[in-house]
């Protein structure tokens, strides 16, 4: 019997069909198990994680079966709580699969701290414009006799500060500023001084 003959027979047809009803059973199983542990078709919304605290966020998600990490943010926002949920992964309202994980990024306890600029020997008018750039504000003005309107310390709370030391963003610095005086002072006595000579001068030319 030829191997052509052989496919035809009633043996060889029988055994075709068994093994194609094996492994369309085995496919079937296999998507079966594939829908099991992937979580086929299942959806979970996202929920809003907005404003929340940690334990809050764990009993959330707990009940949704998601899992959290928590990444580093180094931008506050006063308007939220401290150490309160300003950002997640994926948004509020998407749909993801069972113990997906759900990325957070928390509020700080505060502004990050930043360098203070050297703004000594500077005027008012550049030194103020300096700070606030840096994001610091302008707080009490104090003047102090010198011969320069230029500035002469920079106080925070009552303590004197030192270009290179850091406060938080937003923190309020206090100027002393030269007011002039011993300037105004020299002038009058230059003046002074000169009126005398002229004086005498005329004084002198008097007596001849």
């Amino acid at each position: 019997m030829t191997f052509f003959q052989f496919i035809f027979t009633r043996t060889f047809l029988k055994q075709l069909l068994l093994a194609v009803l094996a492994l369309v059973v085995l496919s079937f199983l296999i998507m079966w198990w594939l829908r099991g542990t992937t979580n086929h078709g299942q959806k979970i919304e996202v929920p809003n994680l907005a404003k929340m605290s940690l334990d809050d966020v764990e009993e959330t998600l707990g009940e949704l079966e998601l899992n959290y990490e928590i990444l580093d943010s180094a931008n506050y926002n006063p308007e939220y709580p401290r150490f309160s949920v300003i950002e997640q992964i994926p948004k509020a309202g998407k749909n993801v699969k069972e113990d997906r994980k759900i990325y957070l990024y928390l509020n700080p306890s505060g502004y990050r701290k930043i360098e203070i600029p050297n703004v000594l020997g500077r005027t008012r008018r550049q030194a103020e414009p300096t700070l606030l750039a840096m994001g610091f504000q302008i707080g009490k003005v104090s003047y102090r006799p010198h011969i320069s309107d230029q500035v002469l310390e920079l106080r925070h709370q009552g303590k004197k500060l030192e270009p290179g030391d850091e406060l938080q963003k937003t923190s309020v610095i206090d100027l002393i500023v030269g007011d002039e005086s011993y300037n105004r002072v020299q002038e009058e006595t230059e003046t002074g001084s000169g009126e005398e000579g002229a004086a005498q001068e005329t004084i002198e030319n008097d007596e001849f």
